[in-house]
């Protein structure tokens, strides 16, 4: 019987191998002697499906085919346990396609979703980490563990993100009715814990990406400023621009594809594959 591990590790190998192809006729076979005389130095090491990812074809900057691209899309486990994209997105159409988003073409990929608010997934060229497909394939959403069909439109996440809507502001309305939510069980989804017991100081350990949820100054700071420094902390808040800001972008963005387990690898051998092709340029041949 074939397993979701199955399905994932035969896509995978299916990159691997056009690797190997490809290595074998690109400008004389120089990649293959490359490779050769990298493993025999002792350089590379590719025990396991990522470690060969990683080696063989992001490190080398091998070019991606959207031909893999579209297998991706097309099958099931591709970016961890769960249907494949397609089944969900597959037309442009809004009454056919959740957001009217269709993964089942290069163009519709490029082009995005098309029910209002219409919005791009991603921008050729550049890192999708942050962007909307990227967002969608690694971040979980929190508190972790909640369920996908919990709301996200619920009382608490919209004043959050009406907060941010009006600029962000350290006023009365922040300090009675924002800053409590994330210092209380459950309130932003049933049986959860309070987003302070996981981020409460920009320390890390114990706090989570170093981020302090428990203060304005702690909120407006973000995450990582100890490891990347004060003035590379990843903000998250963008004042005036919900859509873009980490903390309610976690709040309201389910992790893909639907009902995904939060401690699924975030970094999936596939996933870094498709960002490679972003990264390219999102390239339709």
């Amino acid at each position: 019987m074939t397993t979701p591990k199955m399905v994932a590790e035969l896509a995978i190998g299916a990159a691997v191998a056009a690797f190997v192809a490809t290595s074998a006729v690109a400008d004389g076979g120089s990649l293959a002697r490359l490779l050769a005389d990298d493993i025999a130095e002792g350089k590379i090491s590719v025990d396991g499906d990522d470690a060969a990812v990683n080696e063989l074809i992001l490190k080398r900057n091998i070019p991606i085919p959207y031909s893999y691209i579209d297998t991706l899309m097309h099958v099931p486990n591709a970016f961890g346990p769960g249907p494949a994209c397609i089944v969900c997105h597959s037309s442009n159409d809004p009454a056919e396609s959740y957001r009217g988003l269709d993964l089942s073409s290069c163009e519709g990929i490029r082009l995005g979703a098309t029910e209002e608010p219409a919005r791009a997934i991603l921008v050729p060229g550049q890192d999708p980490k942050r962007e909307v497909i990227g967002r969608r394939l690694r971040n979980n959403r929190m508190p972790l563990g909640v369920n996908f069909d919990v709301p996200t439109d619920s009382d608490a996440i919209s004043l959050v993100e009406d907060w941010i809507l009006a600029g962000a502001p350290n006023d009365a309305n922040f300090a009675a009715n924002v800053l409590p939510l994330f210092a209380t069980e459950s309130a932003f989804a049933p049986d959860t814990p309070a987003c302070t017991d996981c981020h409460m100081s920009n320390q890390e350990p114990p706090s989570f990406h170093e981020l302090d949820l428990s203060s304005y100054e702690g909120i407006m700071l973000g995450a990582d400023s100890v490891a990347n420094g004060v003035d590379n902390a990843t903000k998250v808040v963008i004042a005036g621009a919900p859509e873009r800001s980490g903390i309610w972008q976690h709040l309201a963005e389910n992790r893909m594809p639907p009902g995904i387990s939060p401690f699924e690898n975030r970094d999936h051998p596939n996933t870094q594959i498709l960002f490679l092709w972003v990264k390219q340029g999102a390239k339709c041949e």
